[in-house]
């Protein structure tokens, strides 16, 4: 008699990712991220708020602390959705552990980008509230400096209530203690002229023309009581405020976009290390 020998043929190796761990993990980075930033918000960062369209950073104290705390969200959420991702994914049998590994961080790195890219959304208008409105915090910060506070507009109108304050002891002297009642005349339209060069201040012109000096001490000689010399080192100094408030604007918006960036990167970094992790927990090649 002759022995037959029956071999089932192995199944033929399937793909070496498995989305179903990967949608998973990126499910709970997604979820999670909203609900640390929320957190961070509760306690004082209303800078990393999602939910508010009102977040700024006002100082580059401000925005330090912000981007830290982005930063540590973008770990933490990260690091949970990967390790489930390696967790999760099927076994490999027979595979090397370099290759292991390789597959392991590549299914935390791919976790980490589908779970970036559902939260394009929620991303785009945190980003959007750090860097984009970072000029109007720090035009209220410089404002509020000033003794003023400052409107939705990157704090020309603030400064034009500085510009503006009214000067009661002057008129009184100038006049026999009479209130010129005639001052409000037209008010609105000296006022919005102000706020128009003021404004011109936060973008590439970084001061006003002489002509427009002028006209500004003028304007606010005859709306203030001030003196026409009183006047100009007001404007003067209002002037400087605006500066001051652009310069503070910009470096607030260009340390908060380079926080963002080491945020998403460390994110990365550590949805692939966690990924790993919980790949070599799967496989028993890391005990708990």
């Amino acid at each position: 008699m002759v022995d037959t020998v029956i071999v089932e043929n192995e199944p033929a190796p399937g793909s070496a990712v498995s989305w179903s761990a990967i949608l998973a993990g990126a499910a709970v980075t997604a979820g999670l991220s909203p609900i640390l930033l929320a957190i961070g918000s509760g306690i004082g960062f209303s800078v990393v708020n999602p939910f508010s369209s009102a977040a700024t950073a006002t100082t580059t104290k401000a925005a330090t602390v912000a981007g830290i705390y982005l930063t540590v969200t973008a770990v933490l959420a990260s690091a949970v959705g990967g390790y489930l991702a390696g967790r999760l994914r099927h076994l490999w049998p027979g595979t090397h552990p370099h290759e292991a590994f390789f597959r392991d961080t590549a299914h935390g790195l791919v976790t980490w980008a589908v779970a970036t890219v559902a939260s394009a959304a929620l991303l785009g208008t945190v980003t959007a509230n750090l860097t984009g409105t970072a000029a109007r915090g720090a035009g209220m910060e410089a404002g509020m400096g000033a003794g003023t506070a400052i409107a939705r507009d990157g704090g020309a109108a603030g400064l034009a209530d500085q510009l503006f304050a009214y000067d009661y002891v002057a008129v009184s002297k100038a006049q026999g203690n009479q209130v010129n009642t005639g001052i409000a005349r037209d008010y609105n339209g000296d006022r919005a002229t102000a706020v128009r060069l003021l404004g011109r201040l936060r973008g590439q012109e970084h001061a006003l023309t002489t002509d427009e000096r002028q006209n500004l001490a003028v304007i606010v000689a005859a709306r203030t009581g001030l003196s026409l010399p009183d006047a100009e080192k007001r404007v003067a100094a209002v002037e400087d405020d605006a500066r001051a408030a652009a310069e503070t604007a910009r470096r607030v918006g260009m340390m908060l976009s380079f926080w963002l960036a080491a945020s998403l990167l460390a994110g990365a970094l550590a949805a692939s290390l966690a990924a790993w992790e919980g790949g070599a927990i799967r496989d028993g090649r890391m005990k708990y």
